[in-house]
């Protein structure tokens, strides 16, 4: 069993999911100033994850690609929705297992490789808040380009990461 705050980033990339049902490729591509384009977002995020979870923990950046056009700080891009979603699968299912063997001590540990210094369990939160910022921003957007029938609250937490203590 994973780690309670593992089990939270699991249900915020879930929620994010959500967030994404029903973009098309043209919508997602689409940039309206001064946000982001949604393909841009979902390969930001995958960015975010390979940073954390595999170049700095593990030592290995599968998609260096999302370092160039991606990254915080970088110029503006606009890439394809579709690409970023592969990606962002891709990366998400390699850290997938590093992150189910965390335990109470590992988040204490600081993540290792160059960057800010964090405790592993304080990157958790970090992405996982990072998520719901972005959650509220791609909504936002959808509602600008007059898409109607989105999620309009958190699902359901309680059925599927209700709060539970760390066991062990």
């Amino acid at each position: 069993m994973a780690h309670p705050l593992v089990d939270q980033l699991r249900f915020t990339r879930a929620e994010w999911l959500r967030g994404l049902r029903g973009i098309s490729e043209a919508d997602g591509d689409r940039r309206l100033m001064p946000m982001n384009s949604i393909g841009w977002i979902v390969g930001h995020l995958a960015w975010h994850e390979q940073r954390y979870w595999l170049s700095r923990a593990q030592g290995s950046t599968p998609y260096p690609l999302l370092n160039e056009v991606v990254a915080s700080g970088g110029p503006a891009t606009t890439p394809s929705l579709a690409a970023m979603r592969a990606a962002w699968r891709a990366v998400t299912g390699a850290a997938d297992p590093w992150l189910d063997t965390l335990t109470t001590t590992d988040l204490l540990a600081e993540l290792p490789g160059p960057g800010s210094r964090r405790l592993v369990g304080d990157s958790i939160q970090r992405v996982t808040y990072h998520y719901w910022f972005h959650i509220g921003e791609i909504l936002a957007i959808r509602q600008t380009l007059g898409q109607s029938g989105l999620p309009e609250f958190v699902g359901d937490i309680d059925g599927r990461a209700p709060y539970r203590p760390e066991t062990g």
